[in-house]
């Protein structure tokens, strides 16, 4: 604990400058306890408050410049890695196309205050091809807002702030124990919040050659996409999708019809829910398609265009 706070002390412009950009790249680092200390440093006279949240939002950019790159190259697949690596739960890519339709670019400047959506919507906006120019002013805005908040509350509370750190500097090697236990204790509820909404939508897959197959063999099923209208415009849907809100609505009348459910994300969470609801819903033959809409796009199948 005492080196993290001598590295603040002797070189806070680098040491915030590599812990924004490693979080902001994915790394689940405790930025907001950090930018705190800075602010109280920069009250004290150790540094300037200026400068720090100029190489906040500096670092931030070049992250999130980086997964707009991917995005814009990868396509979704971009999506789908930042939420295997996440420790986030996996709708954060629904989530995050929730936000993005509604507001676009304009939704970069809260997406770092919610846990999870940070990445995914700077991905985001490379998949949906933003214009560079406007990602960029969106983007520093709003790391400007989300880095300035604990900046300035560190300003406002040095007092409070500079007597917890000083506690755990004088606790020493106890002290560092306690944060390390706090972080632990943080990523073990994420893990567990993780499993638990993987367990919860268990249940049969279909493939999608499985799927293709029925479809060419014209056998009686719907297709159900839980994605965004926003999304299927984006790279198409498998033919004869209809929407999530369109086959609860017109299938209600054929409950043991074949309902077949895909999404874009990890392990089909958004896919596998609506599937539930199906189910609470009476239908009694409903299962997720193994993949979502990537693995039946990795696989040649035809799309189309939602209109």
């Amino acid at each position: 604990m005492n080196q993290i706070i001598e590295w603040i002390h002797r070189y806070p412009y680098a040491t915030v400058g590599l812990a924004v950009l490693l979080e902001q790249l994915g790394v689940p680092l405790p930025c907001y306890p950090l930018l705190l200390l800075a602010g109280t440093l920069a009250y004290q006279g150790g540094a300037s408050g200026g400068g720090l949240l100029l190489t906040a939002v500096v670092a931030a950019v070049l992250a999130d410049t980086a997964w707009y790159a991917a995005g814009a190259r990868l396509g979704t697949r971009a999506l789908r890695l930042l939420c295997k690596v996440s420790i986030s739960p996996d709708t954060c890519v629904r989530q995050t196309e929730n936000i993005f339709a509604r507001a676009g670019l304009r939704s970069l400047l809260v997406a770092k205050f919610i846990p999870g959506l940070g990445a995914v919507a700077t991905a985001l906006a490379g998949v949906q091809g933003a214009p560079l120019a406007g990602f960029l002013a969106f983007d520093a805005a709003g790391a400007a807002l989300w880095a300035g908040v604990p900046l300035l509350l560190g300003v406002i509370f040095h007092n409070a702030i500079g007597d917890v750190a000083t506690t755990l500097a004088d606790l020493g090697r106890k002290g560092a124990e306690l944060v390390v236990a706090a972080f632990a204790l943080f990523i073990a509820i994420k893990i567990l919040r993780r499993r638990l909404l993987l367990r919860e939508v268990r249940m049969a897959r279909v493939s999608v050659d499985e799927l293709h197959g029925m479809m060419v063999r014209g056998e009686p099923l719907a297709i159900v996409d839980a994605r965004l209208p926003a999304a299927q415009s984006i790279g198409g849907r498998i033919p004869g999708a209809r929407t999530a809100d369109e086959g609860l609505a017109a299938l209600r009348s054929q409950p043991s019809l074949e309902v077949i459910v895909y999404c874009a994300c990890p392990n089909e969470v958004s896919a596998a829910r609506v599937a539930l609801k199906l189910k609470q819903a009476g239908f009694t033959r409903v299962r997720p398609l193994l993949g979502g809409i990537d693995a039946w796009r990795a696989a040649g199948f035809t799309l189309e265009m939602s209109s």
